[in-house]
């Protein structure tokens, strides 16, 4: 029985003070129940004198202590079964709560739901250009879900990039643009994968197409516009490209795997040097490229999800001077030179 309360109040003596301090009260309590208690030990003795001679005092102590730890028990048993259940973990490949609470809008709409959200966390899309139609096709696509961005572009952020390239900041100029806008997007949502390339497209970094499921072209010279068609066709990624000048703007999406045209189909040959000129040369009104740019993260939202109907076989040209906007039909050529049946052999 003393046994038994002595051990009862160590473990209580153990449970209130520090480490130290409970392990040198226990070697004391200890002590002195086996000097008041020991048969072996003359008796009485000093210390069992001052301690009244007799062990009463110290089971009286033991029994106090088991209440005291008794009581504990009990609270932790009631705490126990008010307390809410832990929430489930999250199954691999599903939605955390704050996903969940942040795409719920989109989740709300029939036409892209959770099968549609759980499609853009799975693409992967590449946008060519981080400037002015790239700005706020990045953002759109990143506050959308999608869960893989790789963004490609070798220039840095200058100050006359900030009347209209909205995804850079007046503290970031003089960074590559590929970090200033994986920062931006970072800081927008961090459930998703950003992929810099600080490089120009070009033969040596073209295998870039391949590992993605879609690509945005919002590139600024033809040179890389008709290099991105062909590398697209040769791969068989659809593409969404854009281009913009002064206050005019077009778009399509183009996907001879599927039966529509390539950039070729629709634009055979080359403007002359000089007849397009670029928006460092003719100037561009700068919310434009935001609403080109918006319409390319939206046909890219469409495309992945299966929503509605894409700019496919058509060619959207938006005039913002007069508020006027018309759709052009673009039929696949036979005879184009990058995706006809007669094309040659790369």
């Amino acid at each position: 029985m003393i046994g038994l309360f002595g051990f009862l109040a160590l473990h209580l003596t153990s449970r209130l003070l520090p480490g130290r301090v409970a392990a040198s009260a226990a070697v004391v309590w200890l002590g002195f129940l086996i000097v008041v208690t020991a048969p072996l030990l003359p008796q009485p003795n000093a210390v069992s004198t001052l301690l009244g001679g007799t062990f009463i005092a110290w089971v009286l102590l033991a029994l106090f202590a088991a209440v005291v730890l008794a009581y504990r028990g009990g609270l932790r048993a009631l705490r126990r079964r008010t307390a809410p259940p832990p929430p489930p973990p999250t199954k691999p490949g599903s939605f955390s709560p704050a996903e969940l609470d942040r795409y719920a809008r989109h989740i709300l709409l029939r036409e892209i739901g959770g099968p549609g959200q759980r499609r853009l966390r799975e693409a992967r899309v590449l946008v060519i250009g981080a400037g002015g139609l790239g700005s706020p096709a990045l953002l759109y696509l990143a506050a959308a879900g999608v869960g893989t961005i790789g963004v490609i572009d070798a220039d840095i952020v200058d100050n006359s990039n900030l009347q209209r390239q909205i995804i850079h900041t007046d503290d970031r100029i003089g960074q590559p643009k590929v970090m200033s806008a994986t920062a931006a997007l970072q800081a927008l949502n961090p459930f998703i994968t950003l992929l810099p390339y600080q490089r120009r497209l070009d033969g040596e970094t073209a295998a870039l197409i391949a590992d993605y499921d879609l690509i945005l072209d919002g590139t600024d010279n033809f040179d890389t516009r008709y290099l991105v068609n062909r590398l697209c066709v040769a791969a068989g990624k659809p593409l969404i490209s854009a281009a913009i000048t002064q206050w005019e703007g077009q778009i399509s999406l183009y996907h001879p795997a599927t039966g529509g045209p390539c950039f070729e189909c629709v634009f055979p040959t080359r403007p002359a040097p000089g007849l397009v000129p670029s928006c460092a040369e003719a100037g561009v009104a700068a919310p434009l490229p935001g609403i080109i740019g918006a319409m390319m993260a939206m046909e890219a939202v469409k495309h992945l999800t299966g929503a509605g109907e894409t700019l496919r076989g058509r060619l959207l040209i938006h005039d913002a001077l007069y508020a006027e906007t018309r759709a052009i039909t673009a039929k696949r050529r036979h005879d184009c030179a990058c995706c006809g049946p007669t094309r040659p052999e790369s």
